[in-house]
């Protein structure tokens, strides 16, 4: 196979390197096209690198991010494309304060749907990729992207529906990436105390919820891509102002991680073309380019 199209569609810049950014570079590197589709600019994010909260970065956050997410998909070897709409931020507090009027997830879904069944339709992706219903975590950004991923996976087959956004594509396959798995963290934390060294994981393992103890029964399609875990810390540290290089990210060594979970994981959410689960290939059953 080659030819093959893979678009992912995320919340924020840096959400595309810490969720499945290894195998989209894998597939890039096999020379298949793949596109990240970024929702919103990421404005309202905080500054989490402590390195970074210097004079003259928040001021330009919304020119920095795209900055960084530019070098980013660079190291992928990826394409990029933004949607434009404006980050909702993470409402914190008892009770929740109100989302920001102009923000992502109060668009309209339909209005949103259009902007994105438009890029599937010029891009022509025989696979997605979006987050699940729970939005991997409950940020508002990312639960309207699982919502305005499924219905764009759906509308943009169907002529009928937005008939100004060019001429209607089937895409054949729809995932949810999975990335926070306990049992991979339990993984690494068990394997770091063995070796009398700190684990970093104890306190999320502690306080992990145990509605997401199912997330692994989910998982349908193993994609196997440690030979491009260097490229996908590398597209996080890209991400400066939000990604701390001595954070848990980086925690593991990448050979330790290589050998106990090469995999990135993935569940068939909708499918067009007929395949055999497990699968270790996102492209399986899909016969060629079109």
């Amino acid at each position: 196979m080659s030819g093959l199209r893979l678009m992912a569609v995320h919340a924020h810049p840096d959400d595309e390197s810490s969720k499945g950014a290894a195998t989209m570079a894998r597939y890039a590197a096999e020379g298949h096209e793949v596109l990240v589709v970024t929702l919103t600019g990421g404005e309202r994010g905080d500054i989490l690198n402590p390195a970074m909260d210097i004079p003259g970065v928040r001021e330009r956050l919304p020119e920095v991010r795209r900055e960084e997410m530019a070098e980013a998909a660079a190291v992928l070897g990826v394409q990029q494309t933004w949607l434009g709409f404006v980050d909702s931020g993470l409402p914190e507090g008892d009770p929740l304060p109100p989302l920001p009027e102009d923000c992502f997830a109060l668009v309209p879904l339909e209005v949103s749907t259009e902007a994105l069944v438009r890029v599937v339709r010029e891009f022509r992706p025989h696979v997605m990729t979006t987050y699940d219903e729970k939005g991997g975590y409950p940020h508002p950004d990312h639960i309207r992207c699982h919502e305005v991923s499924v219905a764009a996976y759906e509308a943009a087959a169907d002529p009928e529906q937005f008939p100004d956004a060019g001429p209607a594509w089937e895409v054949s396959k729809l995932y949810y990436s999975h990335g926070f798995i306990r049992q991979r963290m339990q993984l690494f934390h068990d394997e770091l105390l063995a070796r009398g060294e700190e684990s970093p994981f104890a306190e999320w393992l502690e306080q992990w919820s145990k509605d997401r103890d199912e997330i692994m029964g989910r998982v349908t399609t193993q994609v196997e891509c440690a030979d491009f875990f260097d490229a996908r810390d590398d597209a996080l540290r890209a991400h400066r102002t939000q990604i701390d290089p001595n954070g848990r990210f980086f925690a593991v060594p990448t050979e330790l991680q290589r050998k106990l979970w090469p995999t990135e994981e993935y569940e068939l959410a909708r499918t067009r073309v007929r395949t055999s689960l497990p699968e270790n290939d996102l492209f399986a059953g899909i016969e060629g380019a079109s």
